[in-house]
């Protein structure tokens, strides 16, 4: 049996809803650069559709379709924000206010292409927010997507001061390693270098809820990936 880089949440005869990993692209780039996680589709499903999309970095919940009609239809409820679309991610520092909402416009940046940025010209963007957890140097957060700009929380985080970690795009970039959490750290005897605990942008789609055509109530959710639950877990440790 063929063993596939993703976890399927759910699947029925109209789509099909992916727990991708981080690092997996979600569609194929213009270079075609790399296996996209629709071209793995594809090819294990002969027609895909793309409703929507995650960045490359980001982990977590995708739905595709299988037809025609499914695609029109989850499109819309993507694009008419009709679906409810819940992110957890790990942001630098705590936020003074637990929850909250950033209202802050987002355009593309003037000089540097691919980047986003918050401008007074740029389209409506909306993100809620809750502190899950809070630790010293750093606080789990879940995001609610309200209009869906690109890279709108990665901007957001950054724009309201607690960019997320790991983000090479709008934070520091820099790896999360043991030693900066752990007093009296020591290298093990077998490794030259320390491994990082996490050096990836820690952003995960976590729940997407929607109605589905038969007008039943779809409520899907990914638990977080194991290199996140294992950072929190020493957080927790040596807060």
């Amino acid at each position: 049996m063929v063993k596939h880089p993703y976890d399927i949440v759910l699947e029925n005869d109209r789509f099909i809803a992916i727990n991708k990993p981080a690092g997996l692209l979600s569609i194929p780039d213009r270079e075609q650069s790399q296996p996209s996680l629709k071209d793995m589709l594809l090819a294990r499903y002969g027609t895909i559709f793309t409703v929507h999309r995650l960045d490359k970095d980001t982990s977590g919940l995708i739905v595709f379709a299988k037809d025609e009609e499914t695609h029109k239809y989850l499109s819309q409820l993507f694009e008419g924000r009709q679906v409810e679309k819940y992110y957890r991610g790990l942001v630098y520092s705590c936020p003074a206010k637990k929850f909250g909402t950033i209202d802050a416009p987002i355009s593309e940046h003037p000089l540097h292409k691919g980047l986003m940025t918050v401008h007074r010209n740029g389209k409506a963007s909306l993100t809620g927010y809750e502190v899950i957890e809070e630790h010293r140097s750093w606080s789990l957060v879940e995001f609610r997507l309200h209009t869906g700009r690109t890279h709108q929380i990665r901007v957001h985080a950054k724009h309201f001061g607690h960019p997320l970690a790991c983000d090479e795009l709008y934070g520091n970039g820099k790896p999360i390693l043991l030693s900066s959490l752990k007093r009296n750290f020591k290298l093990s005897k077998h490794d030259e270098e320390e491994r990082p605990m996490l050096n990836r942008l820690a952003l995960h789609s976590y729940r997407l809820k929607f109605t589905d055509t038969g007008g039943t109530v779809i409520d899907l959710v990914a638990e977080l990936p194991k290199d996140m639950r294992a950072l929190l877990q020493q957080l927790k440790k040596h807060s």
